[in-house]
Order: structure tokens, then sequence, then C-alpha cells
């Protein structure tokens, strides 16, 4: 006999007793007086809704042998259990950095969310697939530091503990981390580098970040450097580093300067609706990643290679040097341009890696 109580909010726990001592974690849920079905303790376990004697218990753990005076509970309404975990062939295997006990880095495919969106649970974020390798390692659920955008593809950043999550968003909110991102955008910046500086102002109604005046109370000052990589044919391949983090901020501050993003559907306007490049998304990818470890402050430098289509769509645009001033396929004049060198052209190399590769370093 097991004894039945609450120890969770709408769920259900027993207390293992001597004659059931030894037996299999899911045989013994899926005994008729408690799950009922093998398949049934199998879901709860791959779901995360299963607890023994207080921790998480994954489907790993399904033949773990119990004891006398153990405590297994379930969960039956834990908030986000009921959604299908993410299996590997829908957006292929998790693409993992870098990781150790606190934190762990992907490389995040175009076309999934960083974390769930609250008003839609059911659409599919990189997040549920960190979810999902935790609990088949018997971990607790990932701890969000930061997020990219849903057709911005890589580096992204989990905590593993409350401590490390903490230490890891300071340092976001003080500017400190190293951001770069590679964007293909229309025409060839000039000049070939520069800093652009603008204050934007983020419209909840159309969910929009806009360009205001330096005088306005409710304006951010977003700040990116910048650097022409490699001149493409009508665009580039371009290097923008955030020195602050504002939402879309590089692909608004690339559209203000007449380079808006190949395959960009929000930020644009007038001819920018009659691009001649197709794409399926905003060509950004988040290719460096550089912050201080929380445990020891040792500094931690991370790089993704940029996925298939980012790296096809390079291939297809690619002809011989072009002079990086010209203004061949430049979507318009230059807008607000106040470019404050801060790289010399001379550092930016002659021309772009042609099998850019990812490169995973600490030290």
């Amino acid at each position: 006999m097991t004894s039945p109580d609450r120890p969770v909010p709408g769920g259900l726990s027993w207390t293992v007793e001597a004659p059931e001592a030894g037996a299999r974690l899911d045989k013994f849920l899926a005994a008729p007086p408690r799950l009922g079905s093998r398949a049934r303790a199998a879901l709860a376990l791959d779901r995360g809704k299963v607890y023994v004697n207080g921790a998480e218990a994954s489907l790993r753990q399904a033949s773990r042998p119990l004891s006398a005076g153990d405590h297994v509970g379930v969960w039956m309404d834990r908030p986000g259990s009921s959604k299908t975990p993410l299996r590997a062939g829908l957006y292929g295997a998790l693409d993992i950095i870098h990781e150790d006990d606190d934190l762990l880095v992907v490389n995040k495919p175009p076309g999934l969310l960083s974390v769930p969106l609250e008003r839609n649970r059911g659409i599919p974020s990189i997040y549920d697939q960190v979810e999902d390798r935790f609990r088949s390692h018997g971990r607790r659920r990932p701890l969000v530091v930061h997020r990219i955008d849903q057709d911005t593809s890589g580096l992204v950043v989990f905590a593993k503990n409350p401590a490390a999550q903490v230490h890891l968003k300071e340092q976001f909110k003080r500017r400190e981390p190293e951001r770069v991102y590679w964007a293909v955008v229309y025409g060839h910046p000039d000049p070939p580098s520069g800093v652009w500086r603008d204050h934007v102002v983020w419209d909840e109604k159309a969910l929009i970040q806009k360009a205001t005046h330096a005088r306005d109370p409710r304006g951010m000052e977003a700040i990116s450097q910048y650097r022409v990589l490699e001149p493409l044919r009508g665009a580039a391949l371009v290097e923008i580093r955030l020195t602050t983090g504002r939402r879309n901020q590089a692909r608004l501050q690339a559209r203000l300067r007449g380079h808006t993003l190949v395959g960009e559907t929000r930020y644009v306007y007038g001819p920018d609706t009659l691009r001649p490049i197709p794409f399926p998304r905003h060509a950004l990818h988040a290719r460096r990643l550089a912050f201080r470890h929380p445990s020891g402050d040792q500094l931690v430098e991370l790089e993704a290679p940029p996925p298939a289509d980012f790296t096809a769509l390079l291939i297809r645009l690619r002809t011989r040097p072009a002079d990086f001033g010209s203004p061949a396929g430049a979507s318009r004049p230059t807008a607000s341009a106040s470019a404050e060198s801060r790289h010399k052209s001379a550092g930016a190399p002659e021309t772009a890696p042609r099998r850019p590769a990812g490169t995973r370093r600490r030290r």
C-alpha cells in the first residue's frame, strides 16, 4: 500500500511503503491506483511532471529503484508541461557551443523563438529544446539570460542556476558582453566602417522600434559600431558590434542609413518593398559573444558558424571585390549618418572568409 497526499498544486503524491521497495519508478507510477499504464507514466516523466523526494525526475530515470519512505509526486497541471516536447527532426539537433556547470550556450537556428510567448506558448522555441535536454539529464529548468529575434540565428545563453543567471544578466544590463552580429545589407555602406548613433523608442502598439529625436524623453540611445567585411553583388556582408542592446537595434539602424537587411519585412518603407534579392528572413546572425564567467570571472569567448541559408546567400551574392564606396545596389541615399569612425578601414579584411567557421574558445 501507498499513502496519497498533495505536495504540489494540482498533483498527487505517494509515500513508498515496504512491500513496493525496489520497484522501478515507471512501474510504480503505472500501477492501477496511480496513473494506470506505462504509457501515461512515460509521458508524465517526459514532460517534467514527476518528482521524487521533491526533485524532478526525467524519462532517463524511469528505471530507478525506489526505496521505502520515498515520496513520489505527479504535478498534473504543471505550467508548460502540456506541450509536446520538440524532437530533433523538426529544427535539427540542439547545436551546443559551450556547456559547463553554470551555463549553456547554443547556436539558435532561424525560425525558433528564443523563449516561449506568454500569449501563445504553443509556438516552438529554443528554450523548449534546452528544457528537453535538461529534463533528460535530470536537471531543473533552464533560466533565461537574454534573447534574440525569432528569425535571427546565432548565440543564446541560458543559466543553470539562479546565481549564474543574476551574474550574467547584470553583465548584459551593464553592457559588458561583446556582442557581434553578421548582417547582409543592401548596398555598400560608405564609409566602410564607423559608428551608428540614434535615439529610438519602442512602439508598444505596433511592436516596432522607431527613430526619435534626442530631446524625446521616451527615447533611448542606440549605438553600434559597423565594419564592411565583404562587398557583394548589390549588397555587403557587414559586422555590427552592439554597444547598446536595444530591441531590433541593428535592423533599424541599418535601415535608417539606406542599407536595409536582405529579407527584411518589418523595418522597410517605400522602395524597400521591391527588393530584388529573395531571402526568407532578415539576414542577421549573432556571430560572436564574449562575457565573464559567473564562477571565477574568467573571460569566455564564443563564436557560432552561420546557418546553411545564410552561407548559401553569401555564395549566391559573391563576385569579384568591388569598390567599397560604389553606389551600385544602394537602397537609397544615406540618412541620419553620424559615422564617428572607431575602426580603421585598413583593419577590415581584404576578403571575408569563404567558409566562415565557428570557434569555441574559453580562457
